[in-house]
């Protein structure tokens, strides 16, 4: 017996292979073959985030594409960074967050640069007055198949603009979080399960897992919860962005469910952590993996 409500997860998004496509710098979403799904005809939203003001980094394609819509859907104004060079991807997600009456604010800013991420917070906060869900979401990805092709100025750029930005940002808003703020870090798999070809990558996400749990430590006596997602493989731009050491074409298939994972799976995870009906929850990393076992 089967019912019209239920929906096999094995099919109930992309489970084909992915084809072969051109890598690109910057990494824009618009031009993948299947393109992500980030919500954007099918995420309805319940309220959960009335009147909040949120700022997401790397906001304009993938994971951070599809919680800056879950977030507009929920009530929330939304402001997003992006990467220079990937405008085109960020004026699409504006025009989403304002279609649903929110108001939305972009930043084009490189972490990569010190100081970069303190003066992207600030531009929010002067925009909106209060700034109180923090979703620290941004990556670069780059895999590198030996030691001898991995170079300092690329561990030193994805400590940058994965870790240190936090550092940045948090230490910017922490007199502007309220009681009853959130903070949500993206962290990986790959902080428990490294793959070598991923090794500064790893690493940062593993620095990044460290520091969410730090930071909940620290912020508990001020009610400002902080919590973490590990997602597994998820197709968005960076696997296009010489974010993979060989073919994606089987990208995701090696998952209990046999399928890579679509952004707006994990959005409604970013919401649930960010409302209030989350409210005993600090402290915790989550995984979304497909399936896919951790081990500490």
């Amino acid at each position: 017996m089967t019912s019209e409500h239920l929906i096999d997860p094995r099919t109930m998004y992309y489970s084909g292979k992915f084809p072969k496509q051109e890598e690109m710098h910057p990494q824009v979403e618009k031009v993948m073959d299947p393109k992500p799904d980030c919500g954007e005809t099918s995420y309805k939203g319940n309220n959960k985030l009335e009147g909040r003001n949120a700022f997401i980094t790397g906001g304009d394609s993938g994971i951070g594409r599809a919680v800056a819509i879950a977030f507009a859907r929920e009530g929330a104004n939304v402001a997003i960074q992006y990467l220079p060079g990937e405008e085109a991807d960020a004026e699409d997600v504006k025009k989403l967050i304002e279609a649903e009456g929110r108001k939305a604010h972009i930043i084009s800013a490189d972490f990569r640069e010190e100081g970069a991420a303190k003066k992207a917070f600030d531009e929010v906060l002067e925009a909106f007055g209060t700034v109180d869900a923090l979703i620290l979401n941004s990556a670069q990805q780059f895999a590198r198949d030996g030691m001898d092709k991995l170079t300092m100025e690329q561990v030193k750029d994805t400590f940058d603009v994965k870790v240190f930005s936090m550092f940045e940002i948090v230490k910017a808003a922490e007199d502007h979080l309220a009681p009853g703020s959130t903070i949500v870090t993206t962290t990986s798999t790959q902080s428990f399960e490294p793959s070598p070809a991923l090794m500064d990558y790893a690493s940062a996400n593993g620095a990044v897992s460290n520091l969410t749990v730090n930071l909940a430590r620290y912020f508990a006596e001020k009610g400002v919860r902080v919590n973490g997602v590990a997602p597994g493989p998820i197709w968005t731009a960076l696997q296009l962005d010489e974010g993979q050491a060989d073919s994606y074409a089987d990208f995701g298939q090696d998952t209990l469910l046999g399928r890579a994972g679509q952004p707006v799976e994990l959005a409604p995870l970013y919401v649930f952590l960010s409302s209030n009906d989350s409210s005993f929850i600090t402290s915790e990393i989550i995984a979304i993996t497909g399936g896919k076992s951790l081990t500490l």
